[in-house]
């Protein structure tokens, strides 16, 4: 038997997430979308809840032990406020819990503590290329062993905060196999490319990314001369990106259910039309399944369970449907009203829209 009851520590953090999100995240969303911009100062306040700190044991500076069911909890909580915002928080994870997960001990000391330590900084990865059949287990990026340096050459899309990152942790297909690469911001032969304008997620700053014979020390391989194996890596971008989808589709969700009680069409409140009904209850069917099936992986990676990461693809292909079916409707329980910027839907179903390309936009 399990439980996912919150430890007293989880629940004080999770209180926590909660009042950011509903008080700090949601009423700057909108401004922040139309703006293109996340402000800073948003960010810093969500990097100082400890959430990745958390996670990270006392060696490399951090005041807990990972846990990444209590990840899958605080990042549901941060995207019922706004995902573009939870995205820019949780950026740093994208760098540190690879490290973390599966990193060498050398790796760990180096590279962890100067982002846990300090404030919000842009420590950053590269995954995602500009190909329509994108596999991230089988990359056209390239690394190349050469003596004690690694050359990687290719191009990457949808880069968070590259223009401005101090080092990213860049995938690349070595020998047939994906494996990371920590390498330096200024390193020779990267270059940053234009800000990506995209459908959702318009605050959250994207960039392509250039690769030409950037050269890192062997050293900087991922797990040592021996490589790292993905799935661990895998398993937690699609846990983490299952519980942003739940906490988008909830917020959603709370919002047709309240629009639908309070609107009335020909005297009669929406929310008592059958068909309305049927829907609400079809929404909140997929969003409780689709969400023990993220908490279910997320246990079961902590208690390194056999099938492990494999529930976790799963949670994130049902939470891919699931966001998009439930912002949709959501648009269409407002009717009209769901197609203006007034309603916060709209902005909502565009970002959900999103989930299907988000592979190792976020991590827990």
């Amino acid at each position: 038997m399990y439980s996912f009851t919150p430890t007293e520590e989880q629940q004080m953090l999770l209180d926590a997430v909660k009042r950011y999100a509903e008080g700090d995240i949601r009423p700057a969303a909108r401004e922040a979308d139309e703006k293109s911009e996340l402000p800073p100062d948003l960010i810093e306040k969500g990097w100082e809840l400890g959430i990745l700190q958390a996670s990270t044991p006392e060696a490399y500076d951090g005041f807990g032990d990972y846990s990444a069911l209590t990840g899958v909890l605080a990042a549901e909580g941060l995207g019922y406020g706004d995902l573009a915002a939870s995205l820019g928080v949780m950026t740093p994870n994208l760098f540190v819990l690879p490290i973390l997960l599966a990193g060498t001990e050398e790796q760990k000391k180096e590279f962890i503590p100067p982002v846990i330590e300090m404030e919000w900084k842009a420590y950053t990865a590269a995954l995602i290329e500009p190909k329509f059949d994108f596999d991230p287990l089988d990359l056209q990026t390239t690394a190349t062993k050469k003596g004690d340096s690694i050359l990687i050459d290719g191009e990457k899309t949808y880069v968070p905060y590259a223009a401005e990152a101090e080092k990213f942790l860049i995938y690349a297909n070595l020998d047939g196999i994906t494996q990371a690469f920590i390498v330096e911001a200024d390193a020779e032969g990267l270059t940053v490319g234009e800000k990506q304008k995209t459908l959702g997620i318009h605050a959250y700053p994207l960039y392509s990314l250039k690769l030409e014979k950037v050269k890192v020390p062997a050293s900087h391989q991922l797990g040592g001369p021996e490589g790292h194996p993905m799935d661990v890596i895998q398993g937690s971008w699609n846990i983490g990106l299952a519980a942003l989808a739940v906490g988008v589709a909830q917020a959603a969700y709370e919002y047709a259910i309240e629009y639908a009680k309070d609107r009335e069409v020909f005297g009669v409140k929406v929310a008592q039309k059958q068909a309305i009904a049927f829907m609400l209850a079809e929404m909140g069917t997929d969003i409780e399944a689709t969400r023990l099936l993220a908490w279910e992986a997320a246990w079961m990676i902590d208690e390194g369970k056999e099938g492990a990461y494999k529930q976790a693809f799963l949670a994130y292909h049902a939470a891919v449907d699931m966001v998009m079916m439930v912002t949709d409707q959501s648009v269409q329980i407002l009717g009209g009203h769901g197609y203006i910027r007034e309603h916060p839907v709209e902005m909502w179903m565009r970002n959900g829209r999103g989930f299907s390309t988000f592979t190792g936009l976020a991590m827990v």
